[in-house]
């Protein structure tokens, strides 16, 4: 039996019958006009309104607060999107992958020894010099000694990206039984499992993550607010989670790293 119960979290809708055939589940996100057959964030108790701020997590906000309990801790419960998939593990580093053939349908025998897969972590070290040039020039200001791979942690890329400062306001703002360890967290790692992406067998384990990271937000909502301008910074909240979320996970629960595949479905020639 496939208890792999994965959401493909898009903002296009002509990408609807393509996350179909991949065997997940279409998810639209905001309050845009979409077609019959997406599983829409703006129905029951909702904030899609937020949407261009917290990213994918106005849907794990409708899906905390209107559908946990149809799961069980016999489900696995993902999230990918319309970029990024859970791959089978043999077809990772293969460069002619075809991602009807590599997605993943099914949970491997090895996930029963685990609570949550995490994607692959990306090293801060591959952030290219041209990048911290263009992006980063401040950032580096604040921390010289980043120019070398070996000190750049997760604060300097998150500083570099988003605006100096915006972190240590967010992690002043967490209770007190995170905030030291998220704070140790992102000075001592060059590495993090990125994109927002998880898969989880617990609803009590997912229903702990998501009171506590909307609570945080609703927190952060008090420093950052709405008037939020530029990429890096319009969708703060869910680039906050990025970081946080498999923190929190590492820290509560027994993870397991998984590769994902970046590849677009809006190209007309996906693969």
């Amino acid at each position: 039996m496939n208890n792999l119960k994965t959401y493909c979290l898009c903002i296009h809708d002509e990408l609807l019958e393509k996350v179909k055939n991949l065997n997940c589940i279409p998810v639209a996100l905001g309050e845009g006009n979409y077609q019959k057959g997406w599983v829409r964030d703006n129905t029951g108790t909702n904030i899609s309104y937020k949407n261009k701020y917290y990213g994918e997590y106005t849907f794990h906000y409708w899906l905390w607060k209107n559908n946990m309990e149809t799961f069980n801790d016999k489900d696995w419960v993902g999230f990918c999107a319309y970029r990024r998939f859970w791959i089978n593990k043999e077809k990772d580093g293969d460069s002619e992958i075809l991602l009807k053939d590599a997605i993943l349908k099914k949970t491997p025998e090895v996930w029963n020894n685990y609570d949550v897969i995490l994607a692959n972590k990306v090293s801060m070290n591959n952030i290219k010099i041209i990048k911290i040039i263009k992006y980063g020039k401040l950032a580096l200001l604040n921390n010289p000694k980043s120019i070398l791979k070996r000190n750049r942690n997760i604060r300097f890329q998150f500083d570099m990206f988003h605006g100096i400062g915006v972190l240590d306001k967010a992690i002043n703002l967490l209770d007190k039984e995170d905030r030291e360890d998220f704070k140790n967290y992102v000075n001592n790692n060059n590495s993090f499992n990125p994109a927002n992406l998880f898969i989880c067998r617990s609803r009590k384990l997912m229903n702990k993550y998501y009171q506590t990271i909307f609570a945080w937000f609703e927190k952060c909502e008090k420093v950052f607010g709405f008037n939020l301008e530029g990429y890096g910074k319009i969708r703060i909240y869910a680039f906050l989670a990025e970081r946080y979320l498999p923190f929190w996970f590492n820290k509560y629960a027994k993870c397991l790293d998984w590769p994902i595949l970046f590849n677009d479905l809006t190209k007309e020639h996906f693969k």
